[in-house]
C-alpha cells in the first residue's frame, strides 16, 4: 500500500475548501484540446460531464492503475473486514483496524475521498442540471447522491449533505439526513415516471455506466431508486417503524415503477477498473474466517465463484508450519490475530475478483431478501417471506452461475467451526446453527436471522452493505476479534459500530468537529451506535 500522508491535506481541504472545490470542478474535469464550448453544448455533453465522476464515487475508484490503494483504505481495511467478508493479511497492517486499533488515515478515507471527488461532482451537476431545465438529469443526480452518501453516513453517522458547498456547512444528524435521502429519492422517482410516461428520450444513456448493458434507460433507474428506497427503509425499521413501513409501501407500489427483480438487473460500475481486483493482485484480499465458516458449512456452490482455493504452505525456508494441510481447500483468516511478524496467511484463499470484474452496487437478490424482511415485518405481502427468501437465493445463484438452488434450499447444513491453520488459540466455534432450509415454525427472530444471513452471502463482495446490515440486525452472527486493541472504546462482544471522524478537525476545524459530535449524540469512537443501530430487532 502506498503512503497515506497526503490524506491529511485532502481532509483539511475536503470541507474547509468545499466551495472552491465545487467551483473548480468543471475546469478540472473538462477535457483539454478541441472540446470547445459549442461541443460541450452538443448532445448534452456539458450536462453529462460530472456524471462519470459521481457514478464511480459510489464504490470509490478512479479507474486508473496505481490508485487502487484509495479503495483499499476506504473499504478493504474497514467495512470489507468488519462486515466479515475479507481480511488483508499484510503483516504490518494487522495491529491496526483488524484489532480495533483504528488507523486515522484509513478511517477518515471514506469521508475525505467522497467529499473531495464525489460530492463536488454532484454539486457541479446540481448547478448545471436544474429541475426546471433538465429534470431527468436532475433526478438521476439525486439517485446517485443518495447511493453514494448513505454509505458515508453508515460509516460515521452525521454527515454534510444538503449544505455541502456552502460556507461553514452545517452537518445533519443521521436521522435528518435519512429523511433527506427519502425525499430526494421520492422526487427523483416522480420526475422520471413522468418522463417515461411521456415517452421522453433516453438522454442519459450515453453517460450511464451503472445500469447493465441493454438496460440503460430511465425505467431501470426508477427500479434502482425504488430498490435503494427499500434498502434504506429496512435500515430504519428498528428505530422508526412508521417511516420504514411508509417508504417500503412506496418502494413496492407497482405504480411507482417497480424494483430490481431479475438476476441480470445488477446495478454496478461497468467497464471500469475494479480496485478490489487491484488490491487482490498485491496478495492482500483473503477470505475472512466468517465466510469460511458459512460457505464451507453450507457446502455453498458459490464458494468457487467467490474465492480460489488456498495454495498452502510450501514448506520452504522461513515458512510457518501448518497444523494441518490447507492446499486446495477454501481457507479464511480470523480478524484480530494481530500477527505482524510474518505473512503466514498469504497462502489462504484469495478473492476471485480481478480488475476486469464488474463492480457491484446493488443486486436483485438483495432486493428479494429486503422484500422477505418487509413481509416478515408485515409492511407488505405478509406471509410471503418464505417465497421471497427462496427467490433471493435462486436469484443469487443465477447471478453467480452457481447452478440450481433446489438442493441448497432444502439443506439442513450448519456453519462449520473455524480452525486456524497455524495457531489453535485462534480457533472459533460456529456462531450459529441456522440452516439454509426455511422453517415456517421458527420465531420471527429466527426467520430474520435466516433472511439476513442469506442476504449477507448474496451481497458479496460489497462490504459496506454487509457491515451496515450486520450492525443493524446482529446477523449473521460473526466470530469476534481475537485481539482487541481499542483501549476499551469498542466492546469485543458488541463489535465495532462505526468509525470516528477525522481527528485533525479537533484543531483544524473545531467548529465542524464539535457540530458533528453533537449530531452524533455520543462519544466519537468505534463503540458508539448509529441512529438506526438500536441493538435490537423490533417486530
Amino acid at each position: 500500500m502506498k503512503s497515506n500522508k497526503y490524506i491529511l491535506s485532502i481532509l483539511l481541504s475536503g470541507i474547509i475548501g468545499m466551495t472552491a472545490c465545487t467551483d473548480s470542478f468543471e475546469r478540472y474535469n473538462t477535457p483539454d484540446g478541441a472540446f470547445t464550448e459549442d461541443l460541450q453544448d452538443y448532445d448534452f455533453q456539458r450536462q453529462l460531464i460530472p456524471f462519470k465522476t459521481s457514478q464511480t464515487a459510489i464504490i470509490y475508484q478512479t479507474g486508473v492503475d496505481g490508485t487502487d490503494w484509495q479503495y483499499q483504505i476506504m473499504q478493504s481495511l474497514a467495512a470489507d473486514m468488519f462486515g466479515g467478508y475479507f481480511h488483508d493479511m499484510k503483516g504490518d497492517f494487522n495491529d491496526k483496524n483488524s484489532t480495533y486499533n483504528l488507523n486515522l488515515g484509513w478511517t477518515s478515507a471514506q469521508w475525505s475521498y467522497n467529499y473531495a471527488q464525489g460530492m463536488p461532482a454532484i454539486a457541479s451537476a446540481e448547478k448545471i442540471d436544474t429541475k426546471e431545465e433538465y429534470p431527468t438529469f436532475y433526478a438521476v443526480n439525486k439517485i446517485i447522491k443518495v447511493a453514494m452518501m448513505h454509505r458515508v453516513s453508515d460509516y460515521y453517522g452525521p454527515i454534510i449533505y444538503k449544505n455541502f458547498g456552502k460556507d461553514n456547512p452545517a452537518p445533519e444528524s443521521q436521522q435528518e439526513v435519512y429523511n433527506d435521502f427519502f425525499a430526494d429519492l421520492s422526487e427523483a422517482i416522480d420526475l422520471l415516471k413522468t418522463h417515461v410516461a411521456d415517452n421522453g428520450p433516453e438522454t442519459f444513456a450515453g453517460a450511464d455506466i451503472m445500469m447493465p448493458p441493454g438496460k440503460r434507460n430511465y425505467a431501470q433507474w426508477i427500479k434502482f431508486a425504488n430498490s435503494l428506497r427499500l434498502r434504506l427503509a429496512m435500515r430504519v425499521s428498528n428505530v422508526d417503524k412508521s417511516l420504514a413501513e411508509a417508504q417500503t409501501k412506496a418502494a413496492l407500489d407497482p405504480n411507482n415503477g417497480g424494483v430490481l427483480e431479475k438476476a441480470d438487473d445488477t446495478v454496478g460500475e461497468y467497464g471500469i477498473r475494479n480496485p478490489l481486483g487491484g488490491v487482490n493482485g498485491w496478495d492482500e484480499v483473503f477470505m475472512n474466517a466468517n465466510l469460511e465458516s458459512f460457505l464451507n458449512g453450507y457446502e455453498d456452490p458459490r464458494m468457487d465463484k467467490y474465492f480460489v482455493p488456498a495454495t498452502g504452505n510450501s514448506g520452504g525456508d522461513g515458512d510457518v508450519a501448518e497444523l494441518f494441510p490447507i492446499k486446495n481447500k477454501f481457507k479464511g483468516v480470523r480478524q484480530g490475530t494481530g500477527i505482524v511478524t510474518d505473512n503466514r496467511y498469504v497462502t489462504h484463499s484469495k478473492t476471485i475478483v480481478t480488475t476486469s470484474t464488474p463492480i457491484i452496487v446493488m443486486t436483485a437478490a438483495e432486493v428479494w431478501f429486503l422484500r422477505a424482511e418487509a413481509a416478515l415485518r408485515g409492511y407488505v405481502d405478509p406471509g410471503k417471506e418464505a417465497e421471497y427468501y427462496k427467490k433471493g437465493i435462486e436469484t443469487s445463484f443465477a447471478q453467480w452461475g452457481a447452478g440450481d438452488a433446489g438442493a441448497y434450499l432444502t439443506s439442513e447444513n450448519v456453519p462449520a467451526d473455524y480452525k486456524d491453520a497455524f495457531n489453535a488459540k485462534f480457533d472459533a466455534k460456529a456462531t450459529t446453527s441456522i440452516t439454509p432450509k426455511w422453517d415456517d415454525a421458527a420465531t420471527n427472530e429466527q426467520k430474520l436471522e435466516r433472511i439476513i444471513t442469506q442476504k449477507w452471502l448474496a451481497c458479496y463482495p460489497d462490504g459496506c452493505e454487509a457491515w451496515a446490515e450486520q450492525r443493524r440486525t446482529g446477523y449473521p452472527r460473526l466470530i469476534k476479534v481475537a485481539v482487541n486493541n481499542s483501549g476499551n472504546t469498542i466492546s469485543t462482544d458488541d463489535m465495532i459500530r462505526r468509525v470516528f471522524f477525522n481527528q485533525d478537525y479537533k484543531t483544524d476545524n473545531k467548529a465542524l468537529y464539535d457540530a458533528l459530535v453533537s449530531k452524533l449524540g455520543g462519544a466519537d469512537n468505534g463503540g458508539t451506535r448509529l441512529w438506526w443501530d438500536t441493538g435490537r430487532n423490533n417486530f
